[in-house]
């Protein structure tokens, strides 16, 4: 994989590498990992709650992506989808 210009030759000594940088750049990730972890579980906390109040998470799940979608996006999945649909015969 070519390197990109921008980004510097990584060090090729221990003694050119800034340690305290690096711990950093560790630590944060790590606390970033940990908040991921916490935010999935309570994504899935939720999915549970509504499943038990009869709520169909799979068609949940559907919404959230139309959600994310504007109008245009949106109005052209439905015509592609339903192009699709009719092409294998399920309209």
């Amino acid at each position: 994989m070519a390197r990109s210009r921008k980004s510097p030759l990584p060090p090729t000594k221990p003694e050119d590498v800034q340690g305290e940088i690096l711990v950093g750049y560790l630590e944060r990730l790590e606390r970033l990992e940990e908040e991921k972890v916490a935010i999935t579980d309570s994504i899935r906390d939720v999915f549970q709650e509504a499943k038990g109040n009869g709520f169909d998470v799979s068609a949940m799940r559907e919404l959230l992506k139309l959600r994310k979608l504007d109008r245009e996006e949106a109005d052209e999945r439905d015509i592609i989808l339903d192009i699709y649909k009719k092409a294998i015969g399920m309209e």
